[in-house]
């Protein structure tokens, strides 16, 4: 990925700032620099430090300085270029103040390691650099010295060996010209510079066209168009923010299992069974309590079936009672339309189970606003009565605590107080009191 306009001229300006404390750059670059784009350019500075010709040897040291200092703050072992490091420490026909430098930077990584050499300029550096003073151990010494820093995943350009150089020599000028001329941007794209004499502009375009995975073999065809799906073939999906999976949990499931139960309930939904058929429905589910998994009654279709055949749906209700899908049942169910019918499924379930309070308390509550909603007077006087009795059963069953809701029940007693089992029911709340 090439690097942004602000990154470029960034790393071009530290680069070119030789009299600064190298520290002090290297400590600029990782205070500047995006965590998650540093990688990007590390890769960079180390394609610039391969090619010996492009930077000046000042920029050559802080290059160095940066890409070691970045991954200071980790585990030797983090840094995917002490690989890199240790060739250049024995490269030699590399300049020695170049060696020494890089010979500090590992040592300076270890236990004791001293970082006062950094406190001052890359020109410093090199006009007082004494070699005879450092010492230039072999290859094989260094390998086995940071042989366990070696990053296991240590940069390796995924088209290292297929891929051409991002910058490459000219074969038409000769090698005593100025370095500038001596090379050109391969990029897609980009006008090749020869002989401007404009090194800066030739490394701020290379900066930003430089990629860590080179110039990599274009296809000498384009690829095939995809054959048309057919009728019944699997199409291959790629998940994405527009796509959520929803795993099958009747997937592998024996179909067969349950067959005559399933076809009984899809009848249940159309209308009243006959009595042999509910009974046989009924001995099926207490036979065996896990074919209520398999009848295929979906929440959705809870109220054709309380309507239809309400023994049948408390049945089926009470084995599905400890199942993870029970809430979606029950909020079918108390937003369902208020009839005699599901007054009787949910009367039966206050005294086959446990059903939770906050359930019961809302299903009052709309059978409640149901009688206060009807237009019809002959429908409405009808609905009070039922659901005076249905609150009379469970306050005489102790299924619910009166006291969570004895305004609003006292209230509905007293606007149709003209009905005589209203009456009844504002009566027993007051022996309650």
């Amino acid at each position: 990925m090439a690097l942004k306009f602000e990154e470029t001229n960034l790393i071009h300006s530290l680069l070119r700032s030789d009299q600064r404390p190298i520290d002090e750059i290297a400590t600029e670059f990782i205070n500047k620099i995006n965590r998650c784009r540093s990688s990007t350019l590390s890769a960079s500075l180390l394609l610039l430090l391969q090619d010996k010709k492009m930077l000046k040897s000042t920029e050559r040291l802080i290059a160095f300085a940066i890409l070691y200092l970045s991954y200071s703050s980790q585990p030797s072992a983090a840094n995917p270029f002490i690989a890199f490091f240790i060739n250049a420490a024995c490269d030699e026909k590399a300049e020695k103040y170049e060696r020494g430098f890089v010979l500090q930077l590992l040592a300076s990584g270890g236990s004791g390691g001293s970082k006062e050499f950094l406190k001052q300029s890359a020109a410093n550096y090199i006009k007082v650099f004494d070699p005879s003073v450092h010492a230039f151990p072999p290859r094989e010494q260094l390998q086995h010295q940071y042989s366990d820093k070696v990053h296991p995943e240590a940069y390796n350009c995924l088209f290292q060996n297929i891929s051409l150089k991002n910058i490459v020599p000219d074969p038409d000028v000769p090698h005593g010209c100025d370095a500038n001329s001596q090379e050109f941007d391969l990029q897609p794209g980009a006008k090749p510079k020869l002989g401007s004499g404009d090194r800066d502009e030739a490394l701020t375009g290379l900066l930003s066209n430089l990629s860590p995975d080179g110039i990599g073999p274009q296809w000498i065809r384009p690829r095939p168009p995809r054959l048309p799906i057919q009728d019944g073939e699997l199409v291959w999906l790629n998940p994405d923010n527009n796509h959520e999976l929803v795993w099958d949990h009747g997937m592998c499931a024996d179909t067969s299992r349950g067959a005559a139960v399933r076809d009984l309930i899809a009848k249940a939904l159309k209308g009243p069974l006959a009595p042999v058929q509910q009974e046989q429905v009924l001995v099926e589910l207490t036979n065996d309590p896990k074919l209520v998994y398999h009848c295929g009654l979906a929440p959705r279709k809870l109220p054709e079936l309380v309507e239809n055949n309400p023994l049948i749906a408390v049945e089926v209700l009470t084995k599905l009672i400890n199942s993870p899908e029970i809430a979606d049942y029950f909020t079918v169910l108390v937003n369902m339309d208020m009839s005699l019918h599901s007054m009787e499924v949910v009367n039966r379930l206050t005294t086959a189970v446990e059903l939770p309070k906050e359930f019961v308390r809302m299903y009052i509550t709309n059978c409640i606003s149901s009688c206060e909603n009807i237009k019809d007077k002959y429908m409405q006087n009808r609905l009070v009565r039922l659901v005076c009795v249905f609150l009379q059963s469970l306050i005489r069953n102790r299924i619910i605590d009166v006291k969570d809701l004895f305004i609003e029940v006292q209230a509905f007693c007293i606007e149709f107080s003209r009905i005589r089992e209203a009456a009844g029911l504002f009566r027993l709340l007051k022996t309650l009191e």
